[in-house]
């Protein structure tokens, strides 16, 4: 994608959406980086529905291991992977009262020294707690940079490295949450919702989903069957 298709790119989703923020529920670094491990592989809505009791009665490390991995198992036991969740969270904890006063560190290196954390998890803590411009690639994101040309590679680490030099500098603080938002409610995985996308003329999927016919429609309507419709921007 050409550098001013790019920098419109990123003009259209920051008109949307401003000051796009994580969709996890966190008050804190910690509750953030305790969030971040149990949203893998599961949704932010799951996880969300467990971490406000949870974090009403641990949300510092210390406070975690007060409460133990038993307990914790209890409150997490929705969530996919919970038993070695829960192992990692403890373990973590643990590291972080033992090494960082109980405080979250801030570099990439120390944050994926901790037990359950890799490079996109240490990426979203950075960016999400600390204002670093990370960039944090998940399905969403590897998706939207490869068919739209943004930024394609073969593996996450591949795309991140090509957004960290196309992105505008001004653009990368935000820029994980417009692509991971725009992945996750426009360009869906199963059937992108190319009609209602605000970058659809630069974008270069061939596939582009289209509205239906007139025709198309009023069969849905004879049948009894609603076609399913864009969401409004």
């Amino acid at each position: 994608m050409k550098k001013a298709h790019v920098a419109k790119l990123f003009d259209r989703l920051c008109a949307v959406l401003p000051e796009p923020e994580s969709e996890l529920d966190y008050s804190n670094p910690y509750t953030l980086l305790v969030a971040v491990v149990l949203s893998a592989q599961a949704t932010d809505a799951g996880v969300n529905k467990v971490t406000g009791p949870l974090f009403k009665r641990a949300d510092t490390a210390q406070k975690m291991l007060d409460l133990g991995e038993a307990r914790l198992k209890e409150h997490i036991k929705s969530i996919g992977l919970f038993n070695n969740k829960a192992k990692n969270i403890i373990a973590l904890s643990r590291m972080l009262v033992q090494r960082y006063g109980g405080e979250v560190p801030r570099e990439r290196a120390s944050l994926q020294s901790l037990p359950g954390v890799g490079r996109k998890s240490a990426n979203v803590v950075m960016n999400a707690a600390f204002g670093a411009p990370t960039i944090a690639v998940d399905t969403h994101i590897f998706r939207v940079c490869n068919r739209t040309g943004l930024a394609p590679g073969e593996t996450p680490h591949a795309v991140e490295l090509k957004l960290d030099k196309v992105v505008p500098p001004e653009r990368k603080l935000h820029a994980h949450h417009w692509l991971i938002l725009h992945g996750r409610y426009v360009c869906k995985a199963r059937k992108p919702e190319c009609p209602s996308c605000v970058i659809r003329d630069l974008c270069r999927y061939r596939a582009k989903t289209t509205l239906e016919a007139p025709a198309t429609a009023a069969k849905h309507a004879r049948s009894g069957k609603a076609p399913g419709k864009a969401p409004a921007r």
